[in-house]
C-alpha cells in the first residue's frame, strides 16, 4: 500500500473532535517488554506511530508513560504539541518534553496539583482529579481536532470510561510476552464497548488492526 493511500485509511474525520488510541500487543496481551513498549516495537509498527502523529493536531499521553518512555517533544514540519495528563503534578521542567521541542507542550491537570513552573500551556481540568471530558473540550477549543491518544493504559481505560474513544490503531507483535505485563487498558469497570473492524493489513507476521466505536458519543 503506498504511502497516499495508509493516510487516507488511517486519517481523521474532518467534521467532529475524534480520539483515535495507538496500541502495540503482543498475542498473549502485554503491552510491555521489561516495562517499555518499544520491546514489541518493528518496523511496520513503527510506520504507524508516525504516521498516527504526521496525521493528528495533538499528542494525549499520561505522565506515567512520559516518564517511563522517556518522551522527548514531537518534531515535524508542523510542530505537534503533546498533551500530558497528570492529576498529582509528577513533571519537572527539566525533563527533555519540554527541553527537546518545537512547541511548548500541554499540561492537563488539577488545581490541587503541585507543580512547578513549566514551559507549557497548563490546563486545569478539574480539584483533584482530571475531568478528562473537560481536557478534550480544551484541546477542541485550541482547534485541535484530531487527538492521538498514546497512552498508558491507566488513561486509556479512563478515556474508554467515559466514553471519548472513537477509534483503536493496535499493533499486534508475533510474540508471546509473558512475565506480569499489563493489557493496553486499565481502569473503572464499565460496560464492554462494542468495535467494529475497519481495516486489517499484515506486515510479515505484524498484523495491523483499526477499530472505530460502533455508536459514537
Amino acid at each position: 500500500m503506498t504511502d497516499t493511500a495508509l493516510a487516507t485509511l488511517y486519517g481523521y474525520p474532518d467534521d467532529r473532535t475524534w480520539v483515535t488510541a495507538n496500541f502495540v500487543s503482543s498475542v498473549d496481551g502485554a503491552v510491555s517488554v521489561d516495562g517499555r513498549s518499544g520491546g514489541l516495537g518493528s518496523p511496520a509498527d513503527r510506520k504507524i506511530y508516525l504516521l498516527g502523529r504526521e496525521l493528528a493536531d495533538v499528542v494525549l499521553v499520561g505522565s506515567s508513560t512520559v516518564l517511563a518512555e522517556g518522551y522527548r517533544g514531537a518534531r515535524r514540519a508542523k510542530p505537534l504539541p503533546i498533551a500530558v495528563v497528570t492529576a498529582r503534578g509528577s513533571l519537572t521542567p527539566d525533563l527533555p518534553l519540554f527541553t527537546d521541542t518545537a512547541v511548548p507542550p500541554i499540561v492537563i491537570t488539577t488545581e490541587a496539583a503541585r507543580m512547578p513552573s513549566l514551559p507549557a500551556d497548563v490546563i486545569i481540568a478539574g480539584e483533584t482529579e482530571v475531568d478528562l471530558r473537560v481536557a478534550v473540550t480544551e484541546l477542541a477549543s485550541r482547534g485541535l481536532h484530531r487527538i492521538n491518544l498514546e497512552g498508558g493504559p491507566r488513561l486509556f481505560g479512563s478515556m474508554v470510561a467515559e466514553g471519548l474513544v472513537d477509534g483503536l490503531n493496535l499493533t499486534v507483535a508475533p510474540v508471546l510476552a509473558v512475565g506480569d505485563a499489563g493489557r493496553i487498558a486499565h481502569g473503572p469497570v464499565v460496560p464492554p464497548v462494542d468495535l467494529a473492524l475497519a481495516s486489517v493489513l499484515r506486515a510479515d507476521d505484524v498484523l495491523l488492526l483499526r477499530y472505530q466505536r460502533r455508536i459514537s458519543r
